[in-house]
C-alpha cells in the first residue's frame, strides 16, 4: 500500500480521536458520580483540561479486545496506531509508544524493573481484574521513571458500592486451526460484599494456553529462552479490603499475584532466513525450568476527597518480580572451572523488589487556579543470578529515587484558555556491591560503589478551547528512565576493561523531551483529533543485539518525530460507529557518536507506520465490532537490506449477545483472513548474525477463534 496516498487520504479529515478507545468514545465522561477520573495524570481534572494525548479503555472495550487477543498489552496494541506490533511473545523488549518505552504500571505502581530490565511488565495482572487501562502518550515525568513513551496505567475493579453480595464469572475456550494441541481455556470467578462502610473482594483466574498456529497451518516457533505465552499456563489471584472512614475519605488494600509459566512441552526448531523458512516447533523436554514470569503488589491507599477543601492521595506499595529464562549451553554461561567448554548448562533469573510510597494534595482556588503538590519514593533492588550454578550475571543493585513535584493548573477567560505546568525533582542513587563478572567476560573484578544523580524535570503547555467539544494544546514535557545498568554491569570484560570501577558506567539517566501540538473536536456524532510530536534524548539508551543473540545498551543520540490522525463517527443507525486513524512515524540515531544523527532506528526500537479501520454496532443486546490494521512496508537507512519490513493487514472481529438474566457470549476471532505473516521484531531485527539468525524467525498468528460466556451479579 501506498504510504503517501494513505497519509494524503487520511490527512483530509485533519481530525482523529486518541486511540478509538471504547470507539472512539471521550476519554472521561461525566455521568453524575460515575465520572471517569485518569488517575494516571495524578489529578481530578478532566482530560479536556490538561495539555496531554489521553486514552481511556474502558471495560466494556477491554473485554472486547481481550476476547480477541487475550492480553492487555495486545488490547493496547491494536487499539493505539503509534503502538508498535506486539512480538506475541512473553517478552516486550523492542514493543514501544512513539517509538520509546511504556511505563507499565497498576494503580499507578510501575511494574517494571528499569535496573535489569526483563522486559515482562506487560504481563502482571489478568485483565479479569481490571476496570480500565489509561494511557498517555509521549514522554513525561507524572509517574516518575520510565515513561519516556508514556503511561500505560491498568486500574484495577471498583469496589462494590451497595450493600450485599456481588460478582462475576467467565469461562472461555479458545483455539487456532481447531489442532488437538491448540486449544486452551479460561475461568474466572469474582465475588465481592459489601457491608456499611466495609466492602470485600476476593477473584482468581486460570488460563491454559495451547499451542499457536500460523496462518499456513506451520506451528509457530516456541521461545524457549525469552519466554513465551503459547504452550503456558497461568494462574492469578486478586483481594481487597476496604473501609470507609467517612463520607469523603477511603482506606483501601489490595493485593495482586500473577504467575505465568511455560509447560515445557514444546522446544524450537530453527528456521531459515535465507528461503524464508520460518521457526518452528517440535515435541520435546526442555532442559532446566521453563521460562515464567511471577508478579506480586500490594497496594494501601488511603484517600480523602475534602481534605482542607482539597483531595489528598497516599499510597504505600510492595512489588516483586521473580523472571526465569530459559537455559542453554550459551558461550556466555561457559567456565573452564566449573565444567568443560561447551558442556556447562545454566539459565537466569532476575529478582527485582520494590518499596515505594507516594502522597500528592491538589486544592482549587478561587475556582480558577488548581495546584498539586506530592512527594515521591522509591527503593528497588534488583539482580540476576544464574539458577543451576549460583553465580551473579547482574550483581545486586539498589536504585532509590526521590522525588518532590508540583503541578498548577490556571483557567482563563471563564475556561477558553489554561494554562499548566510544573516540575520534579528527581534525586537518585545507584549503589553496586563489589562483583566479579562471569568467566566469558574474561572475571573482570569490578570495584562497586554509589553513584549520584539529580535532575529537574520540567513540563508546560496551553490549552485553547473556544466552544464545548473543540480545543487545541501545546506542550511541552520531560520524561526521564535510567539505561538498562544490568546489561553495562554484566557485559564488563575484563580482557579490554581492567581495573573497572562502578565510576565508569554511564548512569546519567535518559532524558527525553517531548513536544506535542494538537487539535480534538468532539461534537455530535464526530469524535476525532490530530496530533503531531517530536521528541528528541542527548544520551538515549538504545537496543542493540550483538553476535551472540543478546541485547546490548548503547547510549547514543536519539530523535524521534510523528504525527497521528484519526476520526470516529456515529452513523445515523443506533448504536452504529466507524473510525479510521493513521500514525506516522520517523526515527533516527547517532551511529558515529558525533552528536549528529545519521542512521535511522531499527524495528526494535521504532514501530512501522500504520492505518486502523474500524466498525461498531451496540444496540440492545447485540454488540460487535470489525477491526483491520494496515502494517505499511519499511525499510531502515544504514541497516542491512535483509532487515526491510514487508508489511501485512490483520483484521479481527468480535460479537457479543446479551441473554436474559443468562450473562452473555461472546465469539470472537483474531486474524479473521487467516493471513499469514512473519512478525515485524522479527523481519526487522538487525544484528551482526542476522543473516544467519534463524533461531527468531517468527510467523505470526493464524485465525485464532475464542467462545466465552460470562454473568454478572
Amino acid at each position: 500500500m501506498n504510504r503517501k496516498f494513505v497519509a494524503a487520504a487520511l490527512t483530509c479529515t485533519m481530525l482523529s480521536s486518541p486511540a478509538l478507545a471504547q470507539d472512539g468514545a471521550p476519554a472521561a465522561e461525566e455521568k453524575g458520580e460515575d465520572m471517569i477520573v485518569v488517575t494516571a495524570a495524578r489529578t481530578v481534572l478532566p482530560p479536556s483540561a490538561l495539555p496531554l494525548t489521553i486514552d481511556v479503555i474502558t471495560e466494556e472495550a477491554l473485554d472486547q479486545q481481550v476476547a480477541i487477543s487475550g492480553s492487555v498489552i495486545d488490547a493496547v496494541a491494536n487499539l493505539t496506531p503509534s503502538f508498535s506490533p506486539t512480538r506475541q511473545k512473553l517478552s516486550g523488549a523492542g514493543e514501544t509508544l512513539r517509538g520509546r518505552s511504556p511505563l507499565y504500571a497498576i494503580n499507578g505502581i510501575p511494574q517494571s524493573t528499569p535496573i535489569r530490565d526483563g522486559s515482562r511488565d506487560g504481563y502482571t495482572i489478568d485483565p479479569f481484574f481490571l476496570d480500565r487501562v489509561e494511557l498517555i502518550y509521549g514522554s513525561n515525568a507524572l509517574q516518575g521513571i520510565g515513561a519516556t513513551g508514556g503511561v500505560v496505567n491498568q486500574v484495577v475493579i471498583k469496589a462494590p458500592r451497595e450493600d450485599g453480595l456481588s460478582g462475576r464469572v467467565l469461562a472461555q475456550g479458545s483455539t487456532g486451526n481447531f489442532e488437538d494441541n491448540s486449544f486452551g481455556g479460561k475461568l474466572g470467578g469474582l465475588l465481592s460484599y459489601r457491608r456499611g462502610a466495609f466492602d470485600v473482594t476476593g477473584g482468581v483466574a486460570y488460563e491454559a494456553r495451547g499451542l499457536y498456529y500460523d496462518g499456513a497451518g506451520r506451528r509457530i516457533g516456541i521461545d524457549n529462552t525469552q519466554g513465551d505465552v503459547q504452550d503456558s499456563q497461568s494462574l492469578s489471584f486478586f483481594a481487597r479490603l476496604g473501609y470507609d472512614l467517612s463520607s469523603t475519605a477511603r482506606l483501601e488494600l489490595f493485593a495482586t499475584r500473577f504467575n505465568l509459566e511455560g509447560n515445557g512441552d514444546w522446544i524450537q526448531v530453527a528456521g531459515n532466513r535465507a528461503t524464508g523458512l520460518p521457526t518452528s516447533s517440535k515435541r520435546g523436554d526442555i532442559q532446566g525450568e521453563a521460562a515464567s514470569n511471577r508478579v506480586e503488589t500490594v497496594n494501601l491507599t488511603l484517600t480523602d476527597t475534602d481534605l482542607g477543601g482539597g483531595n489528598l492521595v497516599f499510597q504505600a506499595f510492595f512489588n516483586r518480580s521473580r523472571d526465569i529464562f530459559g537455559g542453554d549451553v550459551s558461550a556466555t554461561f561457559q567456565d573452564a572451572s566449573i565444567a568443560p567448554v561447551g558442556t556447562l548448562f545454566d539459565q537466569s533469573a532476575n529478582r527485582s523488589r520494590k518499596l515505594g510510597a507516594r502522597v500528592s494534595y491538589e486544592r482549587q482556588f478561587l475556582d480558577a487556579l488548581n495546584v498539586t503538590l506530592g512527594f515521591d519514593s522509591m527503593w528497588d533492588k534488583t539482580q540476576q543470578g544464574l539458577l543451576a550454578t549460583g553465580r551473579y550475571w547482574v550483581p545486586p543493585t539498589t536504585f532509590r529515587t526521590l522525588a518532590p513535584f508540583g503541578q498548577a493548573n490556571l483557567k482563563l477567560f471563564d475556561g477558553v484558555v489554561r494554562l499548566a505546568g510544573g516540575g520534579r525533582w528527581e534525586n537518585g542513587q545507584l549503589k553496586v556491591d563489589d562483583y566479579v563478572t562471569l568467566a566469558s567476560y574474561n572475571s573482570a573484578r569490578v570495584s562497586g560503589g554509589t553513584r549520584n544523580f539529580d535532575d529537574l524535570l520540567l513540563n508546560g503547555g496551553v490549552i485553547v478551547e473556544p466552544a464545548q467539544g473543540i480545543r487545541a494544546y501545546a506542550s511541552y514535557a520531560e520524561g526521564y528512565s535510567i539505561a538498562d545498568v544490568g546489561r553495562i554491569l554484566r557485559a564488563v570484560n575484563g580482557a579490554t576493561q581492567p581495573n573497572f570501577r562502578i565510576e565508569d558506567v554511564n548512569v546519567t539517566p535518559v532524558i527525553s523531551n517531548n513536544r506535542e501540538i494538537g487539535i480534538e473536536i468532539k461534537r455530535g456524532p464526530l469524535d476525532a483529533s490530530a496530533s503531531y510530536f517530536w521528541s528528541t534524548s542527548k544520551d538515549g539508551g538504545l537496543l542493540v543485539l550483538n553476535s551472540a543473540g543478546v541485547y546490548d545498551v548503547q547510549r547514543q543520540r536519539i530523535e524521534i518525530q510523528g504525527f497521528e490522525i484519526n476520526l470516529a463517527v456515529e452513523l445515523p443507525v443506533d448504536g452504529l460507529k466507524i473510525g479510521t486513524g493513521y500514525a506516522h512515524l520517523s526515527g533516527r540515531t547517532d551511529s558515529n557518536k558525533d552528536d549528529k544523527v545519521d542512521i535511522d532506528l531499527d524495528g526494535a526500537n521504532i514501530s512501522p507506520d500504520r492505518v486502523n479501520v474500524w466498525t461498531s454496532y451496540n444496540h440492545g443486546p447485540l454488540s460487535a465490532r470489525v477491526q483491520a490494521g494496515f502494517y505499511l512496508d519499511r525499510r531502515f537507512d544504514g541497516a542491512p537490506a535483509n532487515t526491510a519490513f514487508s508489511g501485512y493487514t490483520l483484521t479481527d472481529a468480535v460479537v457479543r449477545y446479551d441473554l436474559p438474566r443468562l450473562g452473555g457470549i461472546t465469539l470472537a476471532a483474531s486474524n479473521l483472513f487467516n493471513v499469514d505473516y512473519v512478525t515485524y521484531n522479527s523481519q526487522t531485527i538487525r544484528s551482526t548474525v542476522a543473516a544467519t539468525d534463524n533461531a527468531r524467525f517468527f510467523t505470526g498468528r493464524g485465525r485464532t477463534v475464542t467462545l466465552g460466556w460470562d454473568y454478572r451479579f
